[in-house]
C-alpha cells in the first residue's frame, strides 16, 4: 500500500473514531425558553464547544413558555430546564427530586423615569408601581422586607400596584402609567437604556437585610434520577457553564456571536444587556446554604404556602455539590 493511500486510510480512520467519540458522548438536552437570556450562555457553551470539552453533548430544545420546558422535563422530553431555586424548594419538599445548579444571580430593581423625584422607597408611599411577575414576584418581596426594615412602611398598603407581563409593565412605565416599575433583570436593562433610573436594586436591599446577594436565584434544574445514572454530568455542565461565563465575562467579541438573538433595540440596550448579565455572575463554587436558607425563611414569611409550599427550610440536596 502506497504512502498517500495509508495516510488517507489513517485519516478516515481518526475521522470515524471521532464521529463514534461524539455518538458515546452523553447528551444533555435543555429545555428553555425560545427568547430566554440563558441561551447567551448555552449557546456560548455549544458553539465554543465546552460541552465535549468536558465530555458531553448539549442540545438545545427551545419551547415557548417557561411552562413548556418544565413540562417537557416531566415528561421525559429533556433533561434540564432553568427556574429560580425557590420554586425548585418548593418541589422538592413536595417529594420531587429536582436537584439545582448554580446558573446566575440576576435580579431586578426598583426603576422610574430619569426625572422622577422619588429618591428611595419611601418617596413610592401613595404612587403606582408596576410590577412583573404578580404579587409573589420575589423581587417586590425582598423590596417590601427593605421597605418595612429601613422605613417601617408595608408597600402593600402604601402603594398601588399594577401588575402585568414584562413587557406590559415596561410599556406601562415609559407611558407614565405608573410611577415606577419592577420588572425582570432584561427588561430592566432596555428601561435603564432608554432613560429610566434605578432607585435601588434587589441586591442592594438583600445585602441590607443581611442576605446573600451572591446566592444564585436561577439554576439548572435536572433530576435526581438523571443526575445518578450519569455520574459526573450534572458538574461537567456546571463546568461548562462557569468557561462560558468567564468567556462572557471578558471578551467583548464573544458577544457580537450571541448579538442577533439578543433582541437589543440598539447600541445602549446591548451594552446595557451585557453590563447586567455580567453583573449577575456569580462567584465561583458552592451556593452558601445557610444564606439560602435565610433567604428562603423570609420568602415564606412574606409569601407563605402559595409561594414555598412545604420548604419552610432548606431541603436537604436541594443544591448540587460543585467545587
Amino acid at each position: 500500500m502506497g504512502f498517500v493511500k495509508r495516510l488517507g486510510c489513517a485519516a478516515l480512520a481518526m475521522l470515524a473514531g471521532a464521529a463514534v467519540q461524539a455518538q458515546d458522548l452523553p447528551q444533555i438536552r435543555a429545555a428553555t425558553l425560545e427568547i430566554g437570556t440563558v441561551n447567551w450562555e448555552l449557546e456560548t457553551i455549544r458553539a465554543r464547544g465546552l460541552d465535549k470539552a468536558h465530555g458531553f453533548e448539549l442540545v438545545l430544545q427551545p419551547y415557548a413558555s417557561n411552562d413548556a420546558t418544565r413540562i417537557a422535563a416531566e415528561g421525559g422530553e429533556a433533561d434540564m430546564f432553568v427556574a429560580d431555586w425557590i420554586w425548585v424548594a418548593r418541589q422538592r419538599a413536595a417529594g420531587h427530586d429536582w436537584v439545582v445548579i448554580p446558573y446566575s444571580t440576576a435580579v431586578g430593581g426598583l426603576v422610574v423615569p430619569g426625572d422622577s423625584p422619588v429618591a428611595g422607597l419611601a418617596d413610592m408611599e401613595g404612587r403606582k408601581i408596576g410590577i412583573a411577575g404578580g404579587p409573589l414576584d420575589k423581587s417586590w418581596l425582598i423590596l417590601r422586607a427593605y421597605a418595612r426594615s429601613e422605613y417601617g412602611l408595608d408597600l402593600a398598603t402604601a402603594t398601588e400596584q399594577v401588575y402585568g407581563a414584562p413587557p406590559l409593565i415596561a410599556k406601562a412605565a415609559a407611558s407614565g402609567e405608573v410611577d415606577g416599575a419592577i420588572n425582570f433583570w432584561h427588561f430592566l436593562a432596555k428601561m435603564k437604556a432608554g432613560g429610566m433610573r434605578e432607585v435601588i436594586s434587589v441586591a442592594e436591599a438583600a445585602t441590607a437585610l443581611g442576605l446573600d446577594p451572591n446566592t444564585p436565584l436561577l439554576g439548572y434544574v435536572m433530576g435526581e434520577g438523571f443526575l445518578e445514572a450519569h455520574p459526573g454530568l450534572g458538574r461537567a455542565l456546571y463546568a461548562a457553564s462557569r468557561d462560558a461565563k468567564e468567556i462572557l465575562a471578558t471578551d467583548d467579541s464573544a458577544w457580537e456571536e450571541i448579538r442577533p438573538m439578543m433582541n437589543a433595540a440598539d447600541e445602549a440596550q446591548f451594552e446595557a444587556l451585557r453590563a447586567d448579565f455580567r453583573a449577575g455572575i456569580p462567584q465561583p463554587g458552592p451556593v452558601d446554604e445557610a444564606a439560602a436558607d435565610r433567604l428562603l425563611a423570609l420568602m415564606a414569611e412574606l409569601g407563605g404556602p402559595d409561594l414555598v409550599g412545604q420548604a419552610t427550610s432548606l431541603p436537604e440536596g436541594l443544591f448540587l455539590q460543585v467545587e
